[in-house]
């Protein structure tokens, strides 16, 4: 054979016999076991089904509906100066970051370095340097190195598609965090509206309970009463005044709260005037809810990110049972004697260039640990992911029964308001034409204020349940594009190569 052949056909046999030897340490059949579920293949109840159908999702400013300049402002203030929507960004920005560190790999690295020595030779008669004896050298040299991993097996596209998944997710998730924390103020808001509905009923039946000691006292005085009927109509009376000071410390307390939500001093929750909340056009539910989830639920987005970044983490780990070949090289100037710089000379000029390769034998189960570690990430995240789903799915539903639950509850509790304002419109009407006495018209009063708290109740529920629909369908922060497509998701095959030696 010509020696030109045989120069030629030398690194085609070295990387035959290195793919042969690595080739020995197979899979031993390690491969992820989990699959997600498709989204339409999930049946849902009744609910949903007779929801409309209109492909109306919720705005991203969606509290506005509850017509609350205040409400929009503290959301607002909420937005720009909360810890938790801080830490969310900061994340997001690691994350990218970190995506950034894992992509460089894949470049050209070049790094250079140099040193100056000033190099003093000692005498000595038995291993002296010789001429060099009592003398003063300089010892001086100057690199650049590169390197450049050629990727033959995509371990490093594959590690820095996963670090880009992982900043997808990373940013779904500050999607979330801001959705959860919209949420918890509008709840709370709600709780604060209900605290002053709550305490003016309380104080009107203060009012009224007074207004009944003073007819006991007057018929006590008139000789037609009894000390009894006094004593009886002071005992609720202090047991009132504590159910106020409840509710004060209640609108307290929430203040408190929205002042935290938002990242401030309890002190700015003191600006909090009372709620005006109310509540237009009733939600509609969207068509093709349960696959158009992918791309409005930060949660679910999140997920399904995941399942593509651990995806790409089998492939990097396939990889590791392939050599890897890098390209290498240096060049520089080095010099030892002659004056402080002479080594710049060019002379002095020396360099080397050639792959570096570096293969897998023996490596006593780790690349296949690695792997299963890998398999066993995907089926965690594919788990996570088709639990996301199933429970958003349920949040929707419990919600819209909820919903229609409560429509229900407020017509019935208007109608007992009205029945209730009419007994004590003819109450009082008797008593003006003296048919009956005016603890009558108390009485009905009474049943009055009672069926108004269940009202502002059921009142301040109805508006719950309408944010917590919203939120369940993501609350108008959809990821539109944003969402891995799904042969990102899918886990990649063994292969064939591995397979072989695994058999």
């Amino acid at each position: 054979m010509p020696r030109r052949i045989s120069r030629a056909l030398s690194p085609l046999s070295v990387l035959a016999l290195t793919l042969a030897i690595s080739g020995c340490i197979g899979t031993g059949g390690i491969a992820p076991q989990g699959k997600a579920l498709e989204a339409n293949s999930l049946v849902t109840d009744e609910a949903i089904h007779s929801a409309a159908q209109d492909a109306h999702w919720p705005t991203a400013q969606w509290w506005q509906a509850y017509g609350d300049p205040q409400l929009n402002r503290w959301i607002d203030l909420a937005v720009q100066g909360s810890p938790t929507l801080a830490m969310a960004a900061a994340r997001v920005r690691q994350a990218k970051s970190m995506a950034g560190v894992v992509e460089a790999a894949e470049s050209l690295q070049i790094n250079g370095e140099s040193s100056l020595k000033r190099h003093n030779w000692p005498t000595d008669p038995f291993y002296g340097p010789g001429d060099l004896a009592n003398s003063t050298t300089w010892d001086n040299n100057a690199a650049l190195g590169f390197s450049y991993a050629l990727d033959l097996w995509d371990r490093e596209s594959n590690a820095t598609e996963r670090a880009v998944d992982m900043a997808h997710m990373t940013v779904a998730e500050a999607r979330q965090a801001q959705l959860e924390l919209q949420n918890n103020i509008v709840r709370v808001y709600i709780e604060l509206s209900l605290h002053y509905a709550n305490r003016d009923i309380v104080e009107a039946t203060l009012k009224q309970q007074q207004q009944i000691l003073e007819l006991a006292q007057k018929r006590l005085s008139g000789g037609i009463g009894t000390h009894f009927e006094v004593s009886q109509a002071e005992t609720p009376l202090p047991e009132t005044h504590r159910q106020i000071d409840a509710l004060d410390e209640e609108i307290a307390l929430s203040r408190n709260q929205l002042a935290a939500l938002a990242g401030k001093g309890p002190g700015e929750g003191t600006s909090l005037q009372r709620p005006t909340l109310s509540l237009g056009a009733a939600l509609k539910l969207p068509s093709a809810l349960p696959a158009q989830l992918l791309g409005q639920r930060p949660d679910v987005v999140a997920s399904r990110w995941q399942v593509a970044a651990q995806a790409r983490g089998i492939d990097v780990a396939h990889a590791g049972f392939y050599p890897n070949v890098d390209l290498v090289g240096s060049l520089g100037y080095m010099a030892t004697g002659g004056g402080a710089l002479e080594f710049l000379t060019g002379k002095k000029l020396n360099y080397n260039v050639g792959p570096a390769i570096s293969l897998p034998i023996f490596d006593g189960g780790r690349l296949r640990a690695q792997l299963g570690e890998a398999s066993a990430g995907y089926d965690i995240a594919v788990a996570h992911y088709n639990q996301t789903l199933i429970n958003a799915l349920k949040n929707i539903s419990d919600q819209l029964i909820r919903r229609e639950s409560m429509d229900k509850q407020q017509a019935f509790a208007a109608e007992s308001v009205a029945t209730a304002q009419k007994t004590y419109d003819i109450a009082m009407i008797a008593y003006q034409r003296g048919l009956t006495d005016y603890l009558n018209v108390l009485n009905a009063q009474t049943l009055l204020f009672k069926q108004q708290r269940v009202q502002q109740q059921v009142q301040a529920a109805r508006l719950s349940a309408h944010a917590e629909l919203v939120t369940a369908l993501g609350g108008g922060l959809g990821a539109g594009s944003d969402v891995p497509k799904d042969s990102q998701t899918t886990a990649p095959d063994t292969p064939a190569l591995l397979k072989n030696f695994s058999n």
